[in-house]
């Protein structure tokens, strides 16, 4: 097997080819959509187009996820397919990137040879080169290098195209990387050491959002509250962020996740309940609702100190939306740890959860564990998700009677007879009305409650 050149090796040639099409396959996170559509700007800018099908592209680009299993075999599943398409067309262009990238690049390499480039996290904006190259040279090459933190202060952050398509609601990181190191997760190997971007840059870039029609903006890091250390401009607080971009004229609307339990301080409170542009909703991740299992996983908190964050949140916001992530079947976990799991979310009365089935991934510490048996591990999950889901379709039915502001995005793809959009807690609204509504903000009162939100009636405005 050939050794592997790094993109800054390749030489930057006048291009020889015709550009055509495009398709990117997205597995993950809102960071790896983020990053998607990242990607595809840089191939735009190269004068490809996207292609209506997999099968109709001349470049096709896998985005990869490697927080579970189940993203992973779903790669390697496309991988294999893709075989044949590279056997009957061997100019088309195959690209991994992402996560399973960074972390898996040789085993890819090894199991589908039709790979013509792997890409990881820390430099998607040389996608444009390793395209070329691989159009030019047809030469197997990679870029996996992280950027390192040296020292107090960061200057090594992913450049970004700000360019960006038209669209309501906007993904805009602000951090990079994960300094917690959490037993189960692989993201601090993934996408390397916690790196905030500064300040300016995020103004920047949803300052032309705005100008382009995005009224609403989520803010994406692993711990977005701890954003705004090892800044060249000296730390800014997560809190004096929302507030800046709250001065931002032209977005509405200010969402962020996930937040960090330990640097969940009262500021950020403070600008929840302050802050008419920041949203009443926290995405707050649990993960385990017994002490010894988070201290397994290495959480630098216990549920005492989580139930105050809540206690405080819901005392300064009543009303305020608290969704939260669980992890069933950690390796050791007892079932009476996982009674407290299930004690703590009968009692913190989440609106929703994202619930998984611990999946161990190589590398991380929890891997090397004994492992709970996986019938165990679903049997667990099922009983977890049918407690959730009772908890959810009762808050949506209690809301009843209750005017939610809600930003119009479209028709429902289910029922296209009604608009769709999310109140400020984060609730989906369903409702009937014109669809010259798209894009504004109306009040709909709640008529009936559902495990995805309520459906409700569009208050007439005068």
């Amino acid at each position: 097997m050939a050794t592997p050149r790094t993109v800054l090796q390749l030489e930057r040639k006048a291009p020889s080819f015709r550009p055509s099409t495009y398709f990117i396959q997205t597995w993950g996170c809102q960071m790896n959509e983020e990053d998607s559509e990242q990607l595809a700007l840089s191939l735009e800018s190269l004068g490809f187009q996207p292609a209506a099908s997999l099968l109709e592209a001349q470049v096709i680009l896998l985005n990869t996820c490697s927080v579970r299993r189940k993203p992973e075999e779903k790669a390697f599943s496309l991988l294999g397919e893709l075989a044949e398409l590279k056997r009957a067309n061997p100019e088309r262009v195959i690209g991994v990137c992402g996560c399973m990238a960074q972390a898996r690049a040789d085993e890819i390499r090894r199991r589908a040879p039709h790979v013509d480039f792997v890409l990881g996290t820390g430099h998607i904006d040389e996608a444009p080169a390793l395209v070329e190259h691989a159009l030019q040279e047809r030469r197997f090459a990679s870029s996996l290098d992280l950027p390192e933190r040296k020292g107090a202060i960061v200057t090594d952050v992913p450049s970004r195209r700000l360019d960006r398509k038209p669209k309501l609601k906007a993904f805009v990181p602000i951090q990079y990387g994960c300094d917690k190191f959490c037993t189960f997760c692989i993201v601090p190997t993934t996408r390397g050491r916690e790196r905030s971007r500064p300040t300016r840059d995020i103004l920047e870039e949803i300052r032309r959002l705005a100008a382009n029609g995005t009224r609403e903006v989520t803010l994406l890091g692993q711990t977005v509250n701890s954003y705004g250390k090892n800044l060249q401009e000296g730390r800014v607080p997560f809190s004096e962020l929302l507030w800046r971009i709250a001065e931002i004229d032209g977005i509405q609307r200010i969402r962020f996740t996930s937040p960090y339990p330990t640097d969940f301080r009262q500021d950020l409170i403070d600008a929840i309940r302050d802050c008419p542009k920041v949203m009443e909703h926290v995405h707050l991740p649990l993960q385990s609702g017994d002490d010894e299992v988070l201290r397994s996983m290495r959480r630098l908190y216990t549920v005492d100190r989580f139930r105050e964050i809540v206690g405080r949140l819901r005392e300064a916001v009543p009303g305020i939306g608290i969704t939260t992530d669980l992890i069933v079947g950690f390796p050791g976990e007892t079932e009476e740890q996982f009674r407290n799991t299930l004690r703590a979310v009968e009692e913190f009365q989440f609106d929703g959860a994202f619930m998984f089935v611990y999946s161990p991934r190589p590398g991380t510490k929890a891997a090397d564990l004994p492992q709970v048996p996986i019938q165990e591990r679903r049997r667990r999950i099922r009983e977890l998700v049918a407690l959730q889901n009772a908890i959810s379709v009762r808050k949506n039915q209690s809301a009843v009677g209750t005017a939610f502001e809600v930003l119009v995005e479209g028709p429902s793809p289910k029922n296209p007879d009604r608009l769709q959009g999310f109140s400020r807690e984060n609730k989906m609204v369903h409702f009937v009305g014109p669809e010259s509504l798209v894009g504004q903000t109306v009040l709909v009162r709640a008529t009936s409650g559902h495990l995805w939100g309520v459906a409700g009636d569009l208050v007439p405005s005068h």
